[in-house]
């Protein structure tokens, strides 16, 4: 049953890079509109979404969606399995021309993610989770990196641009990890930062007031392949605070607690 959980995500995530690809370097055609400060749609982000949802609810009707753009259909109800889905995560790059973002497709059930997927269309690399079946890059074994510590590490973040009230508590973490590393990377795209941290591309990876669909597939590739995933408080609840932080094991433990001592809680 999860292998064929996983082939539709994939199935679904495939067909919404092809669409979203065929608008690269065509922006000036598409519509695009403000959500909220410094938070765009287009309505490739709307088609790809469509694309996702006719997708998997042809092949899983009962099942509860709960996507970045329409909102939750059947209530996302905790008694359902629910699809979460991000069509194009990364939209600003998108939106700008710079070729790095992601289609995010994970499933929840029974309390616990069980699939994730994250498709790059640009690379054509997908990133695949099972729970309890590791982690994959276009069908080969990935691990976070081994034994990697702070000191030395490259780190993925996300810069708050929706609200700046936790700004200076964010930029005093963000001192204290830089100093302790070997760089920081803002790329543009949490999914993708979340699947390269999986891959061991990234050492770890924090950021402040993600969304479920921004974090979901991601999140579960990284515990298949070995690495920890918690709240700020170093706890389970990213899922519903979206303060994410995760990495291999000890980078993972340095990072929460130079968070906790300089961010507070």
């Amino acid at each position: 049953m999860s292998a064929a959980l996983l082939n539709t995500a994939v199935r679904a995530a495939r067909n919404a890079g092809k669409l979203i690809t065929r608008y690269v370097g065509r922006i000036d055609t598409v519509k695009i509109t403000q959500k909220k400060r410094h938070d765009f749609v287009t309505e490739v982000d709307k088609l790809a979404e469509q694309e996702i949802i006719g997708t998997l609810t042809d092949a899983y009707p009962d099942f509860a969606i709960l996507a970045e753009e329409s909102g939750a259909r059947d209530g996302a109800a905790a008694d359902k399995p629910v699809w979460i889905i991000d069509p194009l995560d990364g939209t600003t790059n998108f939106i700008h021309g710079i070729p790095h973002f992601s289609v995010s497709i994970a499933l929840k059930a029974k309390d616990q993610l069980q699939i994730g997927v994250v498709y790059d269309p640009i690379r054509n690399e997908l990133f695949t989770a099972i729970r309890g079946e590791g982690a994959k890059l276009n069908d080969r074994k990935i691990r976070v990196a081994p034994g990697a510590q702070l000191q030395g590490a490259l780190v993925g973040t996300g810069f708050p641009y929706h609200q700046y009230d936790y700004l200076d508590r964010y930029l005093a973490i963000l001192r204290q990890i830089t100093i302790r590393t070997s760089g920081i990377r803002r790329a543009g795209s949490a999914a993708l930062d979340l699947a390269y941290t999986a891959a061991g591309r990234l050492d770890g990876f924090w950021e402040f007031n993600l969304q479920a669909w921004d974090l979901a597939a991601g999140a579960l590739l990284v515990q298949e392949a070995g690495g920890i995933v918690t709240d700020f408080n170093g706890k389970q609840d990213y899922m519903t605070g979206g303060d994410i932080v995760c990495g291999p094991a000890n980078a993972q433990r340095e990072m929460l607690q130079i968070i906790k001592q300089v961010g507070g809680n």
